[in-house]
């Protein structure tokens, strides 16, 4: 590897941030194993209100960790519940928020999906420095690509960032990039890749999350969690290739997002593991 994606693989490593989900026990592995400081963000989930990614993220956000709640704007009822959110988390000093849609198979209230929330925190005097937003460089299941790209653009005046979806085809990523850029949406892209997690552990998390969650999450990344499951599976290789790739500097493409599946141990240990074999 030449010494510029090297150097650019290091910052990514260094800042990488870390996706948790809301279980009783996550929060002790995160205390465990990650630095305060560490970016760590806080999924959503139907299957249990939204109170419970709150209340993780202000207790992570407490014991001095940079935490990132998901508001799933499809489990959020309106502009008075998101207020008060809003009032809650500010309060605990969070000044990043990421705003999917979410998976609730109904909304819950006024919004059907992420414009509608993240134009309602703008009317609440933009009270987050960061709002991030979902990117589909892998196809979703039942959005067309056209659409996705068209929402991003939407959504351009109100977030700061992307995060993509998991995905392991670094041209792919690169060629998803470039239609942003051509379709005029300028926002910086952070890379989903998910740790090196063991398949009998992501098993069971798929069974705790809950089957109807379980099967939206699977029909959504099946050809991710095939690779995952697979025997002697890897992120190396991709990390090192997205690094290379952000070498054009018109993609944008300017960090690491890590789905750790509450293998938070795992992932960390194979980031330290990459950082300690950087050449210099």
């Amino acid at each position: 590897m030449s010494n510029y994606p090297s150097t650019v693989l290091r910052g990514f490593l260094s800042t990488a941030r870390f996706e948790v989900m809301p279980t009783a026990a996550i929060e002790a592995q995160v205390h465990e194993h990650l630095a305060a400081g560490t970016t760590v963000t806080v999924t959503a989930s139907p299957t249990k209100p939204i109170t419970a990614t709150l209340d993780l993220a202000v207790s992570l956000a407490g014991a001095g960790y940079d935490a990132v709640p998901h508001l799933a704007a499809r489990m959020i009822t309106g502009r008075s519940e998101l207020a008060e959110i809003v009032e809650r988390l500010t309060g605990a000093g969070i000044t990043k928020v990421f705003v999917p849609a979410g998976d609730a198979k109904e909304p819950a209230g006024d919004y059907h999906g992420s414009l509608d929330l993240i134009t309602d925190l703008e009317a609440l005097g933009h009270p987050f420095a960061q709002v991030a937003i979902t990117g589909y460089p892998e196809s979703h299941p039942n959005i067309d690509d056209d659409v996705t790209i068209q929402s991003m653009w939407d959504k351009r005046r109100f977030a700061t960032h992307i995060i993509s979806n998991m995905t392991f085809d670094d041209s792919g990523i690169a060629h998803w990039a470039e239609r942003l850029r051509r379709r005029g949406v300028v926002l910086p892209v952070i890379v989903g890749v998910p740790g090196p997690v063991e398949r009998a552990k992501l098993l069971g998390m798929a069974t705790r999350i809950g089957v109807g969650e379980s099967m939206r999450f699977l029909a959504k990344q099946k050809g991710v969690l095939a690779r995952i499951a697979s025997p002697g599976f890897s992120p190396d290789r991709f990390v090192e290739r997205v690094a290379a790739i952000a070498a054009n500097d018109r993609l944008g493409i300017t960090g690491l997002h890590l789905f750790t599946f509450n293998q938070v141990q795992a992932t960390e240990a194979w980031r330290r593991r990459l950082l300690e074999g950087i050449s210099v």
